[in-house]
This record gives C-alpha cells, structure tokens and sequence, in this order.
C-alpha cells in the first residue's frame, strides 16, 4: 500500500536549502511520501542545493515567463500546479517562507481544499515594504495556511495576535539551522575555485558579506561596497568574501566598487556547502540575507544586518545581529568594533541560536503526519537554544 504523499513546494536556493531536511525526515520516518516540487522559479539554483543533500526534485514545473513579471510568475505556477494535481493529487502541500513560489503553492492546493503546511510561519516586519513583495506574501499564506509552522516564539506570537487559531500553531525551530549545520559539518572541499585558492592557506580573518535583496541595489549597495573597500584599507589581516547577485547590473556594479582592491574576492553565487563552510569560518558577516541571520549564530558568528529594518528580530533581541542598513560609517564603526575587540565579537552570540536545535525538520515531519493523523503531535522546541561555536 502506498504511502500518502506530501509535496514540498521550492523554487528558490533558501526554499530548497530548509525544504531538503524535512524531506530526509519524511523518508526517515515513513508515515509520508514527500515528494520535492520545483516551482520553476529558479529551477537550476533549486537543483543546484538539493545537491548538497544528495537530492534531486521529483517533479519539477515548466514554466514560461516572457514578461518576467511577478504576476506571470504566480499565475503561470498555479497553472502548472493545476494540471499536475489533476493527475497526483497530494494528501497535503508544505510551503516554505515568503516567495512568490510559496504563494502559488499556498493558494492552488486551498482551492482544491488540499491542506497547507506553512514552514517558517510567522515572520513579520511590519512593513508591507520591506521587505517587498515578501512581507505581503507571507501574511497572506497565513490566511489560508491549516499548520502554521514557527521558528520561534516571537513569530507565533505574531500569528496569534493576526487571530490565527492556536491549535494550528507550532513553535518548530527553523531547518535551515539543521540544513548548514548538517552540510558544513562534512567539511567538503570548496567547489568554487576562486574562494578555494582564497582559502588556501590563510590566516586572515574572514568577513562573508552578502547584499542580495532588491531595496540593496544600487545607491545602498555603492555605500555597502564603500564600507567594505574602507574595512580591507583599516584591517591588513583580514580578507573578504562577496558572492554576488547574479543580476548583470549588480554584478557591473560589485566588480567595479571592488575592481583593484587586494584581499576582496568576488563570485558568482556559491554552492550551498561553500557558503556553509565560509560561514563557519567567518569572523564576521555583513548581509541582508534572512537565512544567514538564522544561520550565523550556530557558528557563533555575529552578523550585522544591512538593512533597516528585519523580521528576524530574535537575532536582535538575542544580541547575535545588529541594524546597520547602509549607512557606510555605521558599517565601519560597528565592524571596527567587533574586528578590534575579540571579546565583545564573542559576547555578541554568547546567548545561542534563537532559530533552532537541529531537530525543526524531525518536528515538521511528525507535525505534517499529525496533521494527516498518522502520529501524535511533536513537542514544541525548547524556548532557549545553545549555539554551536567552534
């Protein structure tokens, strides 16, 4: 007899990247099929970090995009999601976070009345704006998301004040703490050659900066990779990573703010366990990136977030992150901080992790089954997690 099935919707890297471990979980546990289903977003970059867990998708949508708008994107998905689920129709769908992937898959499998898994539920920055279109698209799953599943206390306390029924929500922890930790833990080789031979050998201090979204390009990102150019100029013992958007023009962008300046090297965006292996051997990490935020502080890194504003605001709550936008003397009087004084760098995750333990993934499995009633509902994570630090 077969086993229900449960598909797992991603169609970006970070989607695929805290989707992978629940689909092990699921496979471990053998209450559910799950099956991956890349949306067609980013098709090569879901690949790309379902690799790392020797992984592949099930099932992967073709979609066709000739404005590039996000709503070609969305009703293109839900077009393809109709005509899969005509013929394999899922006992329920899990949807992660807050992209316009996660969107299609929410509201497809609620009009066919399939059950909705929402993972990383919760967050909110309380700003339709920023950041934008994710802060609408995550409120609006809540609406007809059946599970409600949250990171941290914080993120279901928001959805208890948006009058989400209590008994659908779960404080689960965030996979992507169980993701890096299992994959930078395997300490593979560098596959990027560029960072490899940065790498090799060194014994400069090494400061990750990431600045992805949207609202960074352009003037924020000039005054980022000012900051950045003023930092090497001060510190001769450290050395700076940059993968950069693959975006023409922000590409343009970093390699001319950047051209000629020693320690800096500029890549293409990494493979997941290459940026997991840097991030654990970071001193410090300069991103707008809300993954590396959950992530930094099980390495007992602290990260300094450029933005202004961040739904992840356990991590400044806890002390492990702090707002610097893109304020250029902001960034360098902050990391000037932590890079002259080892102490208070270290006094800044000495709280732990407020994302995860490593077992949000076994948490989501056993809560999908329940959902199903295939098991007895998992207990909540623990209100405190101790980080991992090197």
């Amino acid at each position: 007899m077969s086993l229900p099935e449960v598909h797992l919707i991603g169609g970006t890297r970070p989607e695929a990247v805290k989707l992978a471990p629940v689909a092990v979980a699921m496979r471990e546990q053998g209450l559910v099929e799950p099956v991956l289903l890349a949306s067609g977003q980013h098709p090569a970059m879901v690949v790309q970090a379902l690799a790392a867990f020797d992984l592949t998708p099930d099932v992967t949508l073709t979609v066709e995009r000739t404005t590039g708008s996000q709503a070609e994107l969305l009703t293109e998905m839900i077009r393809k999601l109709e005509e899969l689920w005509d013929r394999r129709p899922p006992a329920a769908v899990i949807v992660q976070g807050d992209t316009t992937t996660s969107l299609a898959g929410a509201l497809a499998a609620f009009w066919r009345r399939i059950p909705v898994v929402h993972l990383e539920a919760g967050l909110r920055s309380g700003d339709l704006d920023s950041p934008f279109p994710e802060e609408a698209n995550r409120k609006l799953v809540a609406q007809v998301a059946a599970l409600h599943l949250a990171p941290t206390p914080l993120a279901a306390t928001n959805l208890l004040d948006e009058n989400v029924p209590g008994d659908g929500v779960m404080v689960i922890g965030n996979t992507v703490v169980d993701a890096t930790l299992a994959v930078a833990g395997r300490k593979l080789p560098f596959e990027n050659a560029a960072v490899a031979a940065s790498r090799a050998g060194s014994t400069n201090r090494l400061v990750l900066v990431t600045a992805h979204r949207r609202e960074s390009w352009g003037e924020p990102l000039e005054r980022i990779l000012k900051a950045v150019r003023h930092l090497v100029a001060k510190y001769q013992d450290i050395e700076v990573i940059l993968p950069s958007h693959p975006n023409p023009a922000v590409r343009a962008q970093v390699e001319a703010g950047l051209a000629g300046v020693e320690r800096v090297t500029v890549t293409d965006p990494l493979p997941y366990p290459d940026l997991s292996r840097l991030l654990s051997e970071a001193y410090l990490v300069l991103t707008d990136s809300g993954g590396i935020q959950e992530e930094a502080p099980s390495f007992g890194v602290p990260a300094l977030v450029l933005r202004d504003v961040t739904e992840r605001v356990e991590s400044l709550h806890a002390g492990c992150a702090k707002l610097v936008g893109s304020d250029t003397d902001l960034i360098v009087t902050e990391a000037s901080a932590l890079l002259d004084d080892r102490a208070l760098r270290d006094a800044m995750t000495a709280g732990g992790n407020p994302y995860g333990d490593g077992l949000a993934a076994l948490r989501t499995a056993q809560a999908t089954a329940a959902l199903l009633g295939l098991a007895p509902a998992p207990a909540a994570m623990p209100a405190l997690v101790t980080g991992v630090t090197r």
